[in-house]
This record gives C-alpha cells, structure tokens and sequence, in this order.
C-alpha cells in the first residue's frame, strides 16, 4: 500500500513548481476585473476593448521545457526528458529511482486543443504494467503570471493542480497537489535542474551503415 501511495504522489512531480505562497491572479480575472471597472462607459468604443487581454496558452510558452532534467526527492533521484513541439503536442518521460529500484516510470504530454493545452499523465512498471487502470490522467491549463504555469484537474485530486515553474533557463520547480477521496492532502515539490544532452559516439565514416566483413 506505501509504494502504491508513493506512486500516486509522483503523478504530480513531473509537472508541477515554486511553492504558492500567494494565489496569483490569471489573465481572465484580470479581464473580468477590467471589464468590470468600466462597466460604466457604455458607448460601442468601450466595449471591443478587453477581448485582446485574454491569455491564450500556446506549446511556444514551454517550449524551454525541452531537454534532460534531474531532481532529488529526498533519497530519490527524479529524471525526465522532453521533447520539442511537434505537431501540436510536447512529450516525455520521466522515472524515479530509489537505491538501485526504479520506482515508476512515467509518460506524459502537453496536448495543444483548441480551447488551450492539457497535460495528460499515465504511470507504468518498470517492465510497463499500467498503473491506472482507467484512461490516462487530464490536467488543464488555468493560468499563467511570471513563469508560473498551473494546470487544474477538474475530475479528481490526482493530482489537483500541477505547477510549472521556470526560476531561470537551467532551473525549473515542479510542484503537485494532492488531494486523495481519503487520508491527508499533500505537496510534493522537486527543483530540476537542466543536464546536459548525452552524446553517443558517431562513426563519421559509416555514414549510417554497417561494414562489411
């Protein structure tokens, strides 16, 4: 039961960050705010005028997510990849080792749709044995200020809200909510720090091919 809790805890940690110390506004509260303030200026000019304010996430916004990442987790050590925008979704894969175990093995993407972008998360075995038994788990994008990305679960706690955030080009802080039917909430916070990209060696004269005997 402990792994298995252990495991619902990571469903978070590729994707969330900085902790919350204050609920930050998004760009629609904003609008609604503004809109709200004029409301007394009913003439066709004052009207058009808050629709260019809406914040529309784009794959483009994360793209500085590309690349190798590690973290550590208490006696864990956290890894993930992501790979660049393409086709109107970002994915990668993620895994935390303990010791010499492996943990969980994580897939995860960033989907652009036309309403915004949703992350959709599925965990495995280390010989790939799902973990969730139903359709993969489905955060969706809620808001953005100052390199603070949050995405919001709107079926179950599992996790709640994912949070990215960016510190610098190298740094990033993910951090999960987790809010199960039973038992206590938790928070689940992992500051990633960028590595470099591995290089395998190339035989320049092969050019791709075997040689012969």
């Amino acid at each position: 039961m402990h792994a298995k809790v252990a495991l619902q805890i990571v469903l978070g940690v590729a994707f969330v960050m900085a902790p919350l110390c204050s609920v930050a506004r998004s760009p629609q509260a904003d609008h609604s705010q503004s809109a709200s303030a004029g409301s007394g200026d009913h003439s066709a000019a004052a009207q058009p005028s808050a629709s260019p304010n809406i914040y529309a996430p784009a794959l483009s916004d994360f793209v500085w997510l590309e690349g190798r990442w590690r973290g550590e987790w208490g006696p864990r050590i956290a890894e993930q990849v992501w790979l660049s925008p393409k086709a109107g979704a970002m994915e990668g894969v993620f895994r935390v080792v303990e010791a010499d175990k492996t943990l969980v093995l994580e897939l995860f993407a960033l989907v652009q749709k036309p309403d915004g972008i949703s992350f959709y998360i599925r965990h495995f075995t280390p010989a790939l044995a799902p973990w969730e038994k139903s359709d993969a788990t489905v955060l969706n994008f809620a808001k953005a200020e100052n390199r603070r990305f949050t995405f919001e679960n709107p079926v179950n706690g599992m996790p709640r809200v994912a949070v990215f955030t960016q510190v610098d080009p190298d740094t990033y802080v993910s951090r999960s909510e987790i809010v199960p039917e039973t038992g206590d909430s938790q928070v689940v916070e992992i500051t990633y720090k960028r590595q470099p990209a591995s290089t395998l060696p190339i035989n320049a004269g092969s050019g791709g091919r075997q040689k012969k005997p």
